[in-house]
């Protein structure tokens, strides 16, 4: 949708929707005094959320999935059709029902979602004082993202650090993708142009919480010719095999055998992230050096930017998503302003041009 734009000093609208009076409340004291912010009115329906939309214009609709009269999934149709241009983030359960859901309500065109159990500490039985700044701290950035240009700090330099000591055959080769804002959509328009029998495994980091990601993998397989599945500790790497870090875990790489097997932990967040693209993709550049492709895709923040600054180092291919085709141009952003990205691409020409650089490479050989 790129980036709405607002007028200078106009504040952010805000249009909070849920059927709990306790959720609507604390969705408005977390952005009350927040700068560039307003809520403008609340709603307790997908109903009521129509009306309020025409009457009050909002820039952001928080919408709550499971509501009486109309649930979120339908209002968000309707808001897709009827007001297109505003910005709605889903309000999640971390529940099995309630995972399906939100991927649904991103196949259907919400902007991102936040998840009630971590956004308001409630289920953990927090002051409410707690509580309004876990939503804030959480909320607050992935509203704003829609709005806010990125600033570009200079670029690290790159750590050198990565070890040689791992054998990488020429034959050997990798594709590892990070994404987070708008990934599970990407992700489904990209899988499904992998041909069958893609010769190198694909490594995925989506920035989502546990079994949300299990249930992104098993959606994607449907419509992918590739096997798709939720990475799980010492599972083999291998071609064809697409890996989705699961959430709240690193997935890195470790030798076996012949090959590399995958190796998940729970270190500390890098990026405010766990998983995060940086840790993965510097597994890659030790394991795989230069026979790697690293797409960055649309996402929020600079996670990947040190990650691909190794992989260039070693001579790996480095795509990222251009700004018209992403969500959120932070992650890609980034990538593509340090001038280290060998192309910059609309997302449908993401694949083609990662198959033709592995024709190339294989003439080459």
């Amino acid at each position: 949708m790129g980036r709405v734009v607002i007028a200078p000093g106009e504040k952010i609208r805000v249009l909070v929707v849920d059927d709990s009076v306790v959720i609507r409340r604390l969705v408005s004291q977390a952005l009350a005094g927040v700068e560039g912010i307003e809520t403008v009115g609340i709603a307790s329906n997908g109903l009521i959320a129509l009306e309020r939309i025409a009457q009050l214009r909002p820039h952001v609709v928080t919408l709550d999935i499971e509501m009486p009269e109309m649930n979120g999934l339908e209002a968000l149709k309707q808001i897709r059709t009827r007001f297109p241009d505003v910005v709605v983030i889903m309000f999640s359960t971390l529940t099995g029902p309630g995972a399906s859901a939100t991927l649904e309500a991103l196949a259907l065109g919400a902007n991102d979602y936040i998840t009630k159990a971590s956004s308001t500490g409630v289920a953990g039985g927090c002051g409410i004082e707690q509580a309004i700044a876990a939503l804030r701290e959480e909320l607050v950035p992935k509203i704003r993202q829609f709005f806010r240009a990125e600033e570009l700090p200079p670029a690290p330099p790159p750590q050198m650090t990565v070890s040689a000591a791992i054998s990488r055959p020429r034959e050997r080769s990798v594709v590892a993708i990070g994404v987070s804002t708008g990934g599970p959509s990407a992700l489904a328009e990209i899988l499904p142009q992998f041909p069958a029998g893609f010769p190198a495994p694909i490594l995925i980091v989506q920035h989502m919480p546990p079994l949300f990601t299990r249930l992104l993998a098993e959606r994607l397989q449907r419509n992918s010719p590739l096997r798709i599945e939720e990475a799980q500790d010492g599972m083999p790497v291998e071609p064809g095999l697409v890996l989705i870090a699961p959430g709240d875990y690193h997935m890195r790489l470790r030798a076996k055998g012949l090959g590399f097997a995958v190796a998940l932990d729970q270190g500390p967040p890098e990026n405010s992230c766990r998983p995060a693209v940086d840790v993965l993709f510097r597994s890659v550049a030790e394991c795989y050096g230069g026979a790697a492709v690293a797409a960055v895709l649309t996402g929020m923040g600079q996670d990947g930017l040190r990650g691909v600054q190794l992989l260039k180092a070693r001579g790996a291919y480095i795509l990222a998503q251009d700004e018209a085709s992403s969500v959120v141009w932070g992650m890609p952003g980034y990538v593509a302003r340090s001038g280290l990205a060998d192309a910059i691409l609309d997302l449908h020409r993401v694949v083609p041009a990662i198959t033709h650089h592995w024709e190339a490479r294989v003439g080459r050989a």
